[in-house]
């Protein structure tokens, strides 16, 4: 089983989203506050069709909340502004795959705590917009000059590399 991390989502469809995709690969969803939203709200249920009542869900104050809670925590970190990719290394059966908030990422000071465990996704850069040097938009999500996939894509692009090296357990073909 995997365990999806959302470090501060800002978004409830991106999260309601990403947990209709744990239900349906047998994976684990991990929410570090503060979020921008309630879990209550309509838009995280809605995303998450009739799915969001049977998600593994575990609900964190803050980072050394989550940290306090899983001691053991392999943990990967993704990130535009590293080095290497998502697909360089090797997943393992209970792996936590932490992706950041929306607007801003993972915090620096947690990205700096563990550089050997971030990862990232090759994106195009355009018109002199870099991934890695270009803050994503700060109030604007439909932000033309985008520099980042959304939320739910990135996390489905990695979950789904990581069950493909894990043989897809569990999964119909």
């Amino acid at each position: 089983m995997l365990n999806i991390v959302l470090f501060e989502p800002e978004i409830p469809a991106n999260t309601g989203t990403i947990g209709r995709t744990c239900v349906l690969t047998n994976s684990s969803l991990h929410l570090i506050g503060p979020m921008g939203f309630s879990l209550d709200d309509r838009m995280v249920r809605r995303s998450g069709m009739g799915y969001w009542h049977e998600i593994d869900l575990h609900v964190y104050e803050n980072y050394q909340d989550f940290l306090d809670r899983n001691p053991n925590a392999d943990l990967w970190m993704f990130t535009k502004r590293t080095e290497r990719f998502y697909h360089e290394v090797k997943y393992r059966d209970n792996d936590y795959l932490m992706f950041g908030k929306e607007s801003t990422g993972i915090a620096p000071n947690v990205l700096e705590s563990r550089p050997e465990r971030c990862l990232r996704i090759p994106m195009l850069e355009r018109e002199g917009l870099s991934p890695k040097t270009t803050p994503g938009p700060v109030g604007d999500p439909t932000d033309p000059d985008a520099v980042s996939l959304n939320l739910s894509n990135a996390c489905n692009i990695v979950m789904f590399e990581a069950l493909r090296q894990l043989g897809f357990p569990g999964m119909l073909g």
